[in-house]
Formats: structure tokens, C-alpha cells, sequence
């Protein structure tokens, strides 16, 4: 057989920088796989079910800042993975997500497996088509590819139907381009209304979002919070994904509070906030009243033009890429924030540093204060984590319970943030395997996932595929046998039943569930561990070794 039409796709994806892709097969992706046989370009990362596979290429995507490409199965397949296409819907993760379809000549018998698979993805991604000839793969590959990763990024769907897999495609060129180019700055005029209303302000404080890393402008930002002596707050952690400010900088300060009411006490403090990158707000429970305090004034910047004013008034709103945008309103600032206002920056630096100083110093002798009490509380567990971590670590979070306070950031483990991935969609099953493509993308980083009992079984199949290519991820997953954070929010609601300690459906106990047992029989060595010494040594190996290991910890949260 001669070039067909899956040996031209995995060309065009080659031209494009692709290494990986990541699927789960079926009868009508045969042709794509017949042609990763003899593929030197991509390698297949096979998982054994569309969960795990999807959040794998999510991670890879997000860490590598390419596309990442992704194959499952016709319509059944489809409907296995649309959790994590939500995701990385959601988080804005450049995806390119392929299915296999029938063959056209067979469409209007409605034959087994076929649907309308354009119609059902439509939602959750930027454009979504099915490929009618061969010859259109050249144009389609590079209109994925492109929307994808063109700002505000996201997912993007192809289905392939067998007779184009399998159609001859010698006569057909491959036809890439150049992105265009993303660092786009807001207009000038823009930008000096921005800096005054800055660089007057009082009080300001700074709020991020995941979109800052994503831009690769932390630097930039640092440069602004410290001309500004602002303090920097990421979202809530129901929404926080990216790190996009060293949690080691005295002017990093803790996560927003969940809950309206809390986020409206928490920002009273300050006069104007720069809003950079992030969706303001993403509340998860209803409450009054609004968290955007009255009085305050906002300058947002953001790439994407739908965020600005989208749910709150802003005073100046940028409209740009953050690198350039916050680039050059910080040579703006140099220039405005002298004498007096130099002055009173100064004093709101050593008010910052040292108030974020006492909050950390609390939090370390919380979890001195419970170190003896077994099963190890939630703090004790993230102290140890957080006296583990080396400097250019990767983590991964898919713990609610136990990592919802974001104590390794609030304690300044995380020191380059990059490394940080936590979810944006909570489409259970991600982190496991989020945390197989960030070690893809980064081979000579570190990388520890912290994944709850819950979360776990979402997308534990996951573990095969680290096993199979010897991935080396460090899996710590926290057992509280039960969905904590579902009774949380129970409480919240204040729900009858909960309020008086009744839940239904929520725990995970009859009949216990043996982690280490599913991860060894999935090829990944496991343990239980109790003991916060023994916890500390095992994290130490995992994050050196070359191979998975998945470590359990009952956990009290």
C-alpha cells in the first residue's frame, strides 16, 4: 500500500513539531494506527480507555505549550472522553482531538457506531469539522492546529472517515505555514490611562489567572507587583489551574476565598486591582452579595476579548497578549512611581512581606501542632510534601480535600511556577493522567501528582501507560474514603441531611478499596505509608527514580 491518507496526516503533524500521539484504538481508527507502524516521526502513547488518554495529551499540551493530539474511538469512544474534553475546554489546553467516522459511502444507511460527532463536540471547542476528501487534510490539519494554539487557546476536533484514512494520497502535497504571530501589545493610549490609574492607587493588589504562565510573561509580572509593591492573589483553587507568580516572592499571597461574601471582605483592603489573565470570578455556590467590592476600580488585561467587562465594569480595559501588555506598562510605571509615591510603595512592601510571613509561620505550626495524630491530617501531610519538593518540580492536584488550601504555595514550596497544574473543569480522572504528559513534555523535571481516593478511580488506568513507557511520575494519593469535599458543599448548602451528619452516596468504605494491589497489578511498584518520616524517604526515591511508583496515605481531612 502506498502513501495513504493516514501516512499524509501524521506527515502534516510532524511539520507542526507533533512527537506524540496520544489514543485509544477502535475499528474505524485501524488505518491511523496501520500507519503509526511505520511512523518515525510520532511515537503512539497508547491508554487503555479515553479518560486516561485525553487528560494525558491535556497535560503534555499545557506543559509543552504545542498542540497536542489525541485519537479515540468512533461515537462511543467520543462519549468516554467528552469529561476531559470539557476540561480542557475549560482551560483553554491547544488540542486537537481526532475520532475516527464511518465510511461516507455507508453514512446515509446510519451503519454501527456512526453519529454526528461535529454536532456533539460543537460546544466545547473552537472548531470542529469532518474531513470529506483527502485532499482537504492539508487545510484542515493546519486550521486545527492554528485555532488551537491562536489566542484564547482551546480544543479544536477532526473526524476522519475510513475512506479518507485510507484514500491514496501520493498526489497530495503537504502544505504547512508559519503561526502567526500571537505577543500582540494594546494600544498605547490604553496602556498610559492603565499606569496612571495604577500608579495612584493606594492600595493595589494584583489578581491573576492561569493565563499568565500559559503567556510566559511571570517575569513580567514580577517586575510589575514589585514597581507597584502589590500583593499577587490567584484564583480560588476551585478554578486556580496555572501558577502564575513564585509563591516564594514576598508579595505572594494566598488564593481567593471560595465564597462571595468571603472574596468581597478579602479585597475591601484595596482601591484598585489589576486583573490580568484570569476570569473574574468563577464562583462555584451561590451567595450574596457580589464579591467585587463597590468602591473598587479594575484595569484588566486579557487576550481574549470576551473576559473584559464581561461580568464586572472595568475602569481600563487591555485588550493583548500579557507578555507585551505588562511589559510595557511597567516601563510606564518606572516613570510614574517616584518620590512620594516610591515612598508609600516602600511601606506597603514591608507591610506585605511581613504579613504573608506571619500567615506562613501559622500554617508550619498548624501542622507541627496535629504532627502526632493518626491518620495523618491534611497540613501534616502537605508539610512533609512541602520540605520534599525540589526546586524545579512539577506538581499536579487532583485532591480537593487535601490540597483545596494550597498550602504548598501559601508556604512558598513552589518555588518555580511553572510546574504547577491544578484542575479548571473537575471533570473527575484528570490529574493522574495530566501528570503522564507534563513528565512527556518535561523528561528532566520531576513530577509528583497528589491525587485523591476519588479522583483516582476516574482515571486509574491511567497507571498502565507510565508502566508500559516507563513514565516516571510520583503518584500520592490521599485516602479519606469518602468525597469530603462533597460533604463540604452539602454544609454549604446547608442541606438538611448533612447539616445533622447524614450523607448518602458519599463515602468510599464498604468495601475498602486496595490502591496498592490496582497499581501493582497495572505494573506500577505502590505502597501504603502512615508514617510521616517513612512518607518523607519514599517521596525523596519516587521523584529520583526512573520508573512510576504510586504511594497511598490514609489522610484525615
Amino acid at each position: 500500500m502506498g502513501r495513504s491518507g493516514m501516512h499524509l496526516f501524521l506527515e502534516l503533524l510532524s511539520e507542526y513539531g507533533v512527537r506524540y500521539l496520544f489514543g485509544n484504538p477502535g475499528t474505524t481508527e485501524l488505518p491511523l494506527y496501520d500507519a503509526l507502524a511505520s511512523s518515525r516521526q510520532i511515537q503512539l502513547i497508547l491508554a487503555l480507555q479515553e479518560v486516561p488518554v485525553v487528560a494525558m495529551a491535556d497535560g503534555y499540551a499545557q506543559a509543552s505549550r504545542q498542540v497536542g493530539v489525541v485519537n479515540v474511538h468512533i461515537c462511543c469512544g467520543l462519549g468516554n472522553a467528552m469529561g476531559m474534553l470539557y476540561n480542557a475546554y475549560r482551560a483553554g489546553t491547544p488540542l486537537l482531538l481526532t475520532a475516527g467516522q464511518q465510511d461516507q459511502r455507508m453514512m446515509l444507511e446510519e451503519p454501527i457506531l456512526w453519529g454526528e460527532m461535529v454536532e456533539v463536540v460543537r460546544p466545547w471547542t473552537k472548531w470542529a469539522y469532518e474531513v470529506r476528501r483527502v485532499e482537504e487534510l492539508p487545510t484542515a490539519v493546519r486550521r486545527a492546529v492554528q485555532t488551537a494554539l491562536m489566542p484564547p487557546q482551546g480544543p479544536v476536533f477532526l473526524s476522519l472517515p475510513l475512506d479518507v484514512q485510507m484514500a491514496s494520497a501520493e498526489a497530495v502535497p503537504v502544505r504547512s505555514a508559519p503561526l502567526p504571530e500571537v505577543h500582540v501589545r494594546p494600544p498605547v493610549e490604553a496602556l498610559e490611562r492603565a499606569a496612571q490609574v495604577l500608579a495612584s492607587a493606594q492600595q493595589p493588589g494584583i489578581l491573576v489567572g492561569s493565563r499568565v504562565c500559559e503567556a510566559d510573561a511571570i517575569q513580567e509580572l514580577v517586575t510589575v507587583a514589585e514597581l507597584l509593591a502589590a500583593p499577587v492573589f490567584h484564583e480560588a483553587t476551585t478554578s486556580h489551574g496555572r501558577a502564575s507568580f513564585p509563591s516564594d516572592h514576598p508579595l505572594a499571597g494566598p488564593p481567593l476565598p471560595f465564597w462571595s461574601p468571603e472574596v468581597r471582605e478579602f479585597l475591601a483592603p484595596f482601591d484598585v486591582l489589576l486583573v490580568v489573565g484570569m476570569k473574574l470570578f468563577q464562583q462555584y455556590i451561590y451567595h450574596e452579595p457580589s464579591p467585587l467590592p463597590d468602591h473598587l476600580r479594575l484595569v484588566q488585561i486579557d487576550e481574549n476579548p470576551w473576559e473584559l467587562n464581561k461580568n464586572y465594569p472595568v475602569e481600563v480595559g487591555l485588550l493583548g497578549h500579557p507578555k507585551p501588555a505588562l511589559a510595557e506598562l511597567a516601563r510606564l510605571l518606572e516613570g510614574l512611581i517616584q518620590g512620594a509615591r516610591a515612598q508609600a510603595a516602600d511601606k506597603r512592601r514591608a507591610h506585605w512581606t511581613a504579613h504573608f510571613r506571619r500567615q506562613q509561620k501559622a500554617l508550619r505550626r498548624q501542622a507541627q501542632e496535629q504532627k502526632d495524630l493518626r491518620p495523618l491530617r491534611a497540613p501534616v501531610l502537605m508539610d512533609i510534601v512541602a520540605q520534599v519538593l525540589p526546586r524545579h518540580v512539577a506538581v499536579v492536584e487532583e485532591s480537593p480535600t487535601t490540597t483545596m488550601g494550597s498550602y504548598l504555595e501559601r508556604v512558598g514550596a513552589l518555588r518555580d511556577p511553572t510546574g504547577y497544574f491544578a484542575q479548571r473543569g473537575w471533570a473527575l480522572g484528570w490529574g493522574l493522567n495530566c501528570a503522564i504528559g507534563v513528565r512527556l513534555a518535561w523528561p528532566h523535571r520531576p513530577v509528583l501528582a497528589i491525587i485523591g481516593d476519588g479522583s483516582a478511580m476516574y482515571g486509574f488506568q491511567g497507571l498502565w501507560t507510565a508502566a508500559r513507557y516507563r513514565i516516571p511520575v510520583t503518584f500520592l494519593l490521599t485516602n479519606n474514603q469518602q468525597y469530603k469535599i462533597l460533604k463540604d458543599c452539602a454544609r454549604v448548602l446547608r442541606l438538611p441531611e448533612a447539616m445533622a451528619g447524614r450523607y448518602e452516596g458519599l463515602d468510599l468504605d464498604r468495601p475498602v478499596i486496595d490502591y496498592v494491589g490496582l497499581a501493582r497489578s497495572l505494573g506500577v511498584p505502590a505502597c501504603r505509608v502512615t508514617e510521616p518520616d517513612a512518607l518523607a524517604d519514599w517521596l525523596r526515591w519516587g521523584l529520583d527514580a526512573n520508573c512510576p511508583i504510586l504511594i497511598e496515605v490514609p489522610v484525615v481531612s
